[in-house]
């Protein structure tokens, strides 16, 4: 793995977390308790900040960054950003996943108990509101989130991938 510090600040981790052997995290990147962050993700904190609140995993070869001077990247409690997933310059509530392969774009705000479905495009100020899933090119809203969802997904993986982190861990 590579963690990086630069221009004076290093990364800073919580407890419990786990780096996979080729991830990268650079610069200004703070991250709260059993994060996990996967195969080939990229954390750069070079030109704006990143927080990543608790339970948060970055799955395989997603990239978070941000934009210099303007926009910090904000990722609150419980995330799944999916493998290939590009989180940029924007802030993730709690309890939302992030699906493979999909792009948040600078200033969208995304609310909690949200799902950002696979391949989705959330463009550039795009605001979410809390409990709805976004989906295509444009992301759009196609419906509400149902509770069963916010238990069934958003909930289940996250806590599979601290699971899963623990493997890795023995």
């Amino acid at each position: 793995m590579i963690i990086k510090e630069l221009n004076g600040n290093k990364p800073v981790f919580g407890e419990d977390c786990f780096l996979a052997e080729n991830c990268v995290i650079v610069g200004e990147v703070t991250m709260g308790d059993q994060c996990s962050i996967w195969y080939n993700a990229v954390i750069r904190g070079d030109v704006h900040y990143i927080k990543l609140g608790n339970k948060v995993n970055v799955q395989d070869g997603a990239v978070i960054h941000a934009t210099y001077q303007k926009h910090p990247t904000n990722i609150g409690n419980n995330v799944s950003i999916g493998h290939n997933a590009m989180v940029h310059g924007c802030t993730i509530h709690d309890n939302v996943l992030i699906g493979m392969g999909a792009i948040v774009m600078d200033e969208c705000v995304i609310e909690s108990n949200t799902i950002i479905a696979a391949g989705a495009v959330v463009t550039k100020g795009t605001h979410v509101k809390s409990g709805t899933i976004y989906a295509g090119i444009p992301a759009k809203k196609v419906k509400d989130i149902s509770q069963e969802l916010i238990s069934g997904e958003i909930d289940r993986i996250a806590n599979n991938y601290v699971k899963y982190s623990g493997w890795y861990k023995e």
